[in-house]
């Protein structure tokens, strides 16, 4: 697997690495090459094709960081849902930043929407930041449409966890939720159910989307919280 660190090497953008350093500032910075991501997510497509891949998908933890995105791309690439299941259960535990984790998107899991919501659920259940921030990611990508059900919201609303990148990957969901779910999501905000910064957070992000009327932004602003618990 010295050829793939060899790659990435060859392919590193000194200014793209600082760029990175700042937008992910919890993981040591000398971890971080700088390989563009189309690059990387091209390279896995020609890596995904090997025989002997899974050698790399084998070998835990990682030296560098975009090791592990390469990682995500090529789990995030491969069509039987078992295997999947299995490599991202191997590599949650090792995931330690936002990137990362929101990059590693199956498209195996289009087709398995009943499986996939046992999994979530495990995912959800669990105390790791990164591996509560991929379910609530998964939940968000393939449950606020077609199959949504209320009851979802709920799930996700319930989750109480400090780490900031946790906070912040629930108010996407339910920002995102307000665009998609309106009737049902609304409520949440009227009688605040979420933890205040995340309440607030997920109103600021909303009100970025351009799929929400200006009059609906203004309706959401009226929600915020303020200092001291009131609306």
């Amino acid at each position: 697997m010295d050829d793939i660190k060899t790659f990435l090497f060859d392919h590193q953008d000194q200014k793209y690495g600082e760029f990175q350093r700042k937008l992910i500032p919890n993981i040591d910075g000398d971890t971080i090459i700088g390989v563009r991501t189309p690059i990387l997510r091209q390279y896995a497509k020609e890596l995904v094709k090997l025989d002997d891949i899974d050698d790399f998908l084998d070998i835990l933890p990682h030296t560098y960081f975009d090791e592990n995105q390469l990682h995500a791309f090529i789990i995030s690439l491969k069509k039987d849902y078992d295997e999947v299941i299995s490599y991202i259960d191997r590599f949650l535990p090792y995931v330690d930043n936002w990137a990362t984790c929101d990059q590693m998107s199956p498209n195996i899991f289009k087709k398995y929407h009943v499986r996939l919501l046992e999994d979530i659920n495990r995912w959800l259940s669990s105390s790791e930041a990164y591996t509560i921030r991929f379910g609530i990611n998964m939940m968000m990508s393939h449950f606020l449409d077609g199959d949504f059900k209320p009851n979802y919201l709920k799930q996700i609303a319930d989750i109480r966890h400090d780490d900031y990148y946790v906070k912040m990957v629930v108010a996407w969901y339910f920002s995102v939720a307000l665009v998609k779910q309106y009737d049902d999501t609304i409520t949440y905000f009227t009688t605040p159910q979420l933890d205040p910064w995340v309440h607030n957070k997920a109103i600021q992000k909303a009100i970025e989307s351009r799929r929400i009327s200006d009059e609906g932004k203004q309706y959401l602003r009226t929600l915020k919280i303020k200092k001291g618990g009131q609306q």
